[in-house]
């Protein structure tokens, strides 16, 4: 069976903001890799290699990290963001073959994808706590009746997966906007759909959804080293330092850790499961992390303690930091959202010593400046804010 792949790869993702006001949600490194790139090493898994990707925002960006794959994609712009069903339309004139149709900030594992592909016209499905954040499926005997979009209040957990095998016969002459649109109309139509339960499936809604991403993914790392590590240091379960990293004495790292090139983590540091560093990272002496996604070009001071944070590129962390894991209710976009997390923190963010964080949210190029100590929680502090 000849099947093509078309990643939907266009959105710009404004609910996980701040950390998509530079780049394309799909682009977000998990595990030290684009969500993007997970997602094809599944398709290849499955033996799938015939992808065409849908861009729209940051498009060049997305694109040169296309170069880069271990196969060749073709590319179809989405000149407006207008819905996923729209941005499939935009690849028609490419589909010959049946198609598998995949959202590109998700992962989904290979299993689930190899099971949805025994099937013709059909979708992945899982049950989620909040199912009002996706679409609600409505099944029968097996087959999907109906999907319901981001319903205010759900009265089932089922959702869609957003990952459809589809006949290429049924994209001609479909114009709606959103894709469970177009599978309602098809299903109207008299179209069957059958549900398939997916193994695995991730997508992050909100920035804080990406540490369990980031945990997950972290399983798949192989464990290996090129660095330089001190012969003091304890190293534990699968655990991949990168060339050029240079890991102190008296260390602590307990896997699954993923730590990038050109890294410098000073001595006495203890790096926890579900933690990725990305490169050119520094952690001073006397620091403990753990739960935690720190993306390129980081500094986090000594005697520090972070858990449960992301960190966007370049930010810079004072000592004595401590970031603890909490819940509560945040307001954004006008909403109010539950969330749990430490700290989500965009890009260039500097932020003194003796500051803690709990439940915050912090935007892009904002300055924390706590002189005389200072405590954030459950607060969203905009891009571009100096906080005294």
């Amino acid at each position: 069976m000849s099947v093509q792949a078309v990643i939907l790869a266009a959105g710009e993702g404004t609910r996980i903001r701040p950390l998509t006001q530079n780049r394309p949600k799909a682009l977000i490194p998990v595990a030290n890799r684009p969500i993007l790139e997970h997602l094809v090493d599944s398709l290849l898994a499955c033996g799938i290699r015939d992808i065409i990707v849908v861009v729209g925002y940051r498009k060049e960006q997305v694109m040169r990290h296309l170069i880069h794959l271990p196969v060749q994609v073709r590319v179809v712009e989405q000149q407006h963001q207008i819905g996923t069903g729209h941005a499939l339309i935009c690849a028609r004139d490419l589909v010959t073959d049946d198609l598998l149709v995949l959202p590109g900030d998700n992962y989904v594992d290979p299993s689930s994808l190899k099971e949805v592909l025994k099937i013709k016209n059909s979708m992945l499905i899982t049950t989620h706590r909040h199912p009002s954040n996706f679409g609600v499926v409505h099944i029968e005997d097996g087959n999907v009746l109906g999907i319901t979009e981001k319903p205010a209040h759900a009265n089932r957990m089922t959702v869609s997966c957003g990952v459809y095998h589809l006949d290429h016969h049924l994209l001609s002459g479909m114009h709606e906007n959103m894709l469970s649109d177009i599978i309602n109309t098809l299903i109207s139509m008299g179209t069957s759909f059958a549900a398939v339960d997916a193994h695995e499936w991730h997508d992050a809604i909100y920035p804080w959804d990406l540490l369990s991403m980031n945990e997950r993914l972290l399983r798949n790392i192989s464990p290996s080293s090129t660095a330089t590590i001190s012969a003091s240091t304890v190293i534990e379960g699968r655990v991949s330092i990168g060339k050029g990293s240079v890991i102190g004495p008296f260390c602590t790292i307990k896997g699954p850790v993923i730590i990038g090139e050109d890294c410098l983590i000073g001595s006495h540091v203890v790096i926890n499961p579900g933690t990725s560093i990305a490169s050119r990272v520094v952690i001073e002496p006397f620091t403990v992390i753990g739960n935690s996604l720190v993306m390129d070009d980081c500094t986090i001071a000594s005697h520090s303690s972070i858990m449960s944070a992301v960190l966007g590129e370049a930010c810079t962390i004072g000592e004595h930091t401590v970031v603890t894991a909490g819940n509560g209710v945040l307001e954004m976009r006008g909403e109010a959202i539950r969330s749990s997390c430490g700290v989500i923190m965009g890009n260039g963010v500097f932020s003194s010593p003796l500051v803690i964080y709990e439940n915050s949210v912090i935007g892009n190029d904002s300055h924390i400046d706590a002189r005389n100590g200072l405590r954030l929680r459950s607060k969203v502090i905009p891009d571009h804010t100096w906080v005294m």
